[in-house]
């Protein structure tokens, strides 16, 4: 029995896998938007330390169903973990989603371990985080729905690059 890779409480099948893995190669975008509902939105997170800990920064790119640019935000936060970064561009995100009126939202980091932590599955030990993962499950429960989606680094650019922007 093959065991399949997990994203974001879903295992994959091979053939997504080897798709994912193509695109990772050949350096592809981000795949198309399908239609989506008005009020539908993606939440683009990522954080990022110089050390760990270290000087830490967060951003998060908010996209509209259609494809549009509707929100972003980058912040310096000090001297802080990755994980706390990263928990910080996810919370802060779905907030600014909030308030914007987005009732659906996927929120897409390159942190699985974020993933599973906010999808429950994986326990998480760093009493650090909680705070900020509590904050960020408090906003997606007010919202209409909030999935969380692990994808890899090179499909985060727009994010990436604002928390590199400030890190230097």
């Amino acid at each position: 029995m093959t065991k399949g890779i997990r994203k974001a409480g879903k295992t994959l099948k091979d053939a997504e896998r080897r798709r994912l893995a193509r695109r990772a190669r050949s350096g592809g975008g981000p795949e198309p938007a399908p239609s989506a509902p008005p009020g539908f939105a993606v939440v683009w997170c990522d954080g990022g330390s110089r050390g760990n800990p270290g000087p830490a920064a967060y951003a998060y790119v908010i996209d509209a169903a259609d494809g549009r640019e509707v929100a972003s935000e980058a912040a310096a936060i000090g001297v802080a973990t990755v994980g706390t970064a990263e928990y910080r561009a996810v919370a802060e995100g779905l907030a600014a989603a909030a308030r914007l009126g987005l009732d659906r939202v996927e929120v897409r980091t390159d942190s699985r371990l974020v993933v599973r932590h906010l999808v429950a599955e994986r326990p998480l030990r760093n009493p650090a985080l909680e705070a900020l993962r509590d904050r960020a499950r408090a906003t997606a429960d007010d919202l209409a729905g909030v999935t969380y989606r692990w994808v890899p680094a090179g499909e985060n650019a727009r994010a990436d690059a604002l928390v590199a922007a400030l890190l230097g």
